[in-house]
């Protein structure tokens, strides 16, 4: 059976952000392919944070839930932030 999770995180032209990064790398050390989804303006970043009423990004779904950002995730595993 094939673990998937969607992850949206801010991948703007002059900056990488590293809780996305670091999201995408638990995701894969715990066997998910990932849905990786990019953020690269500010208009889209505003515009999924109002929809999903989020303050921040990264946020990831797991089987359409959301977990939340990168603290919530490692919590979900477990795992110490």
């Amino acid at each position: 059976m094939t673990k998937t999770a969607t992850l949206h995180r801010m991948v703007m032209r002059d900056s990488t952000y590293p809780s996305g990064l670091k999201a995408l790398d638990l995701l894969s050390r715990h066997g998910y392919e990932v849905d990786d989804q990019h953020l690269t303006t500010r208009a889209e970043v505003d515009a999924f944070k109002e929809k999903h009423g989020v303050k921040t990004t990264p946020q990831v779904f797991i089987d359409g839930d959301r977990i939340g950002g990168f603290d919530d995730l490692s919590a979900h595993f477990g795992t110490p932030v």
